[in-house]
């Protein structure tokens, strides 16, 4: 049976888990544009739950369930993240009055995550984590019938976890042209292996960071063979008598005669810490000092340099604290935030709540009527709780809550049944020129449905182009994409690439413009001047001539070099 402290536990080990592998995750992501990496929303979702379970120690099934699904709901970040969150609330629901459950009770409350799952997508697209996470139901429920362990169960759900991770590239062709998986399949299956860790082995995974590289050549040979040397190191570094951290390797003199314990004699004259290490070919060494340049001239007594690796440790210590200061007074000031959340009365009949980024844009939702802005956008997908925060301190019967980002839409809409003092109504704007052209669309004298209908029916009519860089090598069409490319978008569908964003932003501009354009907004953001954004739109109005109106606004958003809004 599973109670109450190995479901805790469980959970935090499959929170750990996707923790190390959400670099692993995140590469997973195939569309070039920087975006809220599905690794990294998954794993600060289920995190949530973790630091909500961590000093908890209830022994009841569903009262650990419904701390975590209620956790995960607040803290969901990016469709993945609301998917996840979704499917352990259904979880907690089939859990709900047990104080522990059986194999069947186990698959029939993953079977309502996932129907809450699929409920809550519009158009599920099979071949994602929703498919992974079916699949998976299906194969724990005939497990059930032949045996009602749950551990033998949740291990059946495992294992069909991860048979249907690897047919998501036959379901989506643009996986198998890519050569991977499911980015959020993956993530599920990350969690669902650290769970069973738990629940079966009885191991907790650890949370570790993730490898940045693997060890090659001589790196590989030392990790090999010179183990104790960082252990032993390690041990000395929280002392500081000396102002450098050394460290170099050695290749070795073919006619070596003298015995790497002299240049350890040596090392230990000028500083301390020492540790020298040594196999067939290296001899690698670690010394604090004051100075490091007699170290490596006694060094090449005994064979040529192959790395050295000088750094200042009281300069790192002064700027770890500092560092360590500002985090925690962030850390202070989020917590007051938190603990200072101001819920408004209700009293005004509309209010407004949008999501961006930069302060030009804040500015502007703010001129136009939001009572508050969310920070976040493309990359940076705030949670529910940020958004229900931002509803529930607007003084309004009736809150417009403007995404503004496809990622955020759904985890907008989570905060619909977190309310109860005031209704909340979700525009799904995908972009910062439907937000605004939604916000222009509002009637003040009509009712709250009838101004859904509007500000909805409102986003046809804006058309929206991005520039922006590649955040990862990829291809569409027959166009290879680098890395670092500045890249142009026409309604989210990549379109050209370019080496100068003023000469992506008019190529785009001239695309997008057609004879029943009259209106066009160029947005531009950080690392864009105002003589920049000038000469962009100069060579604008010579492409299509002066019978289109442009205005520019400085938005200092991140991510997008220049967004265009055309009507």
């Amino acid at each position: 049976m599973i109670n109450g402290s190995s479901y805790r536990n469980a959970l935090i080990s499959g929170a750990n888990n996707i923790s190390s592998h959400k670099a692993e995750i995140n590469a997973l992501n195939i569309f070039p544009v920087p975006d809220g990496d599905t690794g990294t929303n998954m794993s600060m979702t289920i995190e949530a739950a973790a630091r909500e379970l961590a000093e908890e120690t209830s022994l009841s099934v569903a009262k650990n369930a419904s701390l975590a699904a209620s956790a995960m709901l607040k803290g969901a970040r990016g469709n993945s993240g609301v998917i996840l969150s979704l499917l352990f609330r259904g979880i907690a629901n089939g859990f709900k009055d047990k104080d522990e459950v059986d194999g069947k009770a186990l698959v029939s409350a993953f079977h309502i995550g996932v129907e809450m799952a699929y409920k809550a997508v519009m158009n599920p697209t099979e071949g994602t984590i929703l498919t992974v996470a079916r699949m998976a139901f299906d194969a724990g429920r005939a497990a059930a019938e032949v045996e009602n362990d749950p551990i033998i169960v949740f291990g059946a759900l495992c294992s069909a976890a991860h048979d249907a991770l690897d047919k998501t590239p036959e379901m989506l062709p643009v996986l198998k042209k890519a050569g991977v998986v499911d980015a959020g399949g993956k993530g599920l299956c990350m969690i669902l292996d650290g769970m069973l860790s738990l629940l079966r082995d009885g191991v907790m995974v650890k949370s570790a960071p993730q490898e940045e590289a693997e060890s090659t050549g001589i790196q590989a040979q030392i990790d090999a063979s010179s183990e104790f040397f960082k252990n032993a190191a390690a041990e000395f570094d929280s002392v500081i008598n000396f102002t450098y951290c050394t460290e170099f390797i050695i290749g070795k003199s073919e006619d070596l005669e003298k015995s790497p314990l002299e240049l350890r004699s040596y090392l230990e004259t000028i500083g301390d810490c020492v540790v020298v290490a040594e196999d067939d070919d290296i001899i690698k060494v670690h010394v604090h000092t004051e100075h490091p340049g007699k170290a490596m001239e006694e060094a090449l007594t005994f064979g040529q340099l192959l790395t050295v690796k000088v750094e200042n440790m009281k300069e790192q210590h002064r700027k770890a604290a500092e560092k360590y200061e500002k985090e925690k007074a962030a850390a202070d000031a989020e917590r007051k935030k938190k603990d200072e959340m101001q819920i408004a009365e209700p009293v005004d009949e509309a209010g407004f709540v949008a999501v961006a980024s930069g302060e030009g844009l804040i500015g502007v939702f703010k001129d136009l009527g939001c009572s508050h802005v969310v920070s976040g956008g493309q990359s940076m997908n705030p949670s529910t709780e940020d958004i229900y925060e931002a509803v529930m301190a607007t003084p309004a019967k009736t809150v417009f809550v403007l995404p503004n980002n496809k990622n955020i839409i759904l985890a907008a809409e989570q905060v619909i049944p977190l309310v109860n003092d005031r209704e909340v109504i979700i525009i799904p704007t995908k972009t910062i020129p439907q937000g605004l052209v939604a916000m222009l669309s509002y009637a003040q004298d009509s009712t709250p449905e009838l101004n859904r209908e509007y500000m909805t029916s409102a986003l046809a009519n804006v058309a929206t182009g991005q520039v922006t860089y590649a955040a990862r090598n990829s291809e569409f069409g027959l166009t290879k994409i680098k890395e670092g490319d500045i890249i142009a978008l026409n309604n989210g569908k990549l379109t050209l690439k370019e080496k100068d964003p003023i000469k992506a932003v008019v190529k785009l501009a001239k695309e997008m413009i057609t004879r029943d354009t009259s209106y066009v907004s160029l947005i531009f953001g950080n690392g864009i001047t105002d003589a920049q954004a000038n000469v962009a739109v100069d060579n604008i109005r010579a492409k299509v001539g002066g019978n289109v109106d442009i205005s520019i606004i400085d938005g200092g958003q991140p991510i997008y070099y220049f967004i265009l809004s055309v009507e």
